[in-house]
């Protein structure tokens, strides 16, 4: 059975629950590596630590007492800094700004890795921007999401809005081609597909399509059906 699955790919691609969908067919636990990041950029912001400062970012991350927790059935991890949970804290915009900008250190990322490997030793389905590429390069199926830049924006306006945050389109557009920019472009670990990764291409399909094209990758290099399936 395939014990370690790696989903990357750009924000608003549907990573997220794509990741938990895929996990709870092969009953595997899930990893949510951009959560790590956007719970350094809270812990950084409350310390008053600059988000733009490697080496403070880098030693705060190697004692940051971050951990997941499982959530209720069919939904994500809970993430817990120390013993609050901070699971909407790390979700809004500015926290998104920060992962992206903690992110890009090379100091940080080497900091994290172990963190993100012991998560992920048992079998995994994990999400990243670099976890078939950096995190994981021997993970056994690795799956590149992605889909137009006007279609993840508009999944990432209406998750928004589902949290009570109101943004135009064009807003949330210009926001997230800032940090496509910045992760694909950036020194360490930037955002691209592993080599022998699976691109699947989100657009015009719904979500279920979208877990059932995932789930039949996994299946044809895991050569087993799903439990239950």
């Amino acid at each position: 059975m395939t014990s370690r699955v790696a989903i990357d790919g750009p924000a608003g691609a549907g990573k997220s629950t794509v990741t938990l969908r895929v996990a709870q067919a092969f009953g595997l636990p899930t990893l949510d590596t951009g959560a790590i990041y956007r719970t350094l950029a809270l812990a950084a912001s409350r310390a008053g630590i600059s988000w733009e400062a490697p080496q403070a970012l880098a030693e705060l991350a190697a004692r940051m007492p971050i951990r997941f927790e499982a959530g209720a059935k069919g939904s994500a991890q809970r993430v817990c800094l120390g013993d609050e949970d901070v699971s909407a804290a790390i979700r809004t915009p500015e926290m998104s700004k920060g992962s992206s900008l903690v992110s890009q250190y090379a100091p940080v990322r080497a900091a994290l890795l172990p963190l993100q490997r012991r998560l992920s030793a048992n079998g995994v389905v994990a999400e990243g921007r670099d976890i078939g590429s950096v995190v994981l390069p021997d993970a056994e199926v690795k799956i590149f999401l992605t889909a137009s830049p006007r279609e993840r924006a508009r999944r990432r306006r209406l998750e928004l809005q589902g949290k009570g945050i109101e943004r135009s389109l064009d807003d949330v557009l210009a926001e997230q081609n800032v940090r496509d920019e910045r992760d694909s472009t950036r020194v360490t670990a930037p955002l691209r597909a592993a080599p022998d990764a699976i691109t699947v291409d989100t657009d015009g399909l719904t979500l279920e399509e979208v877990v059932q094209r995932v789930v039949e990758i996994v299946r044809r290099k895991a050569g087993q059906a799903p439990a239950g399936g």
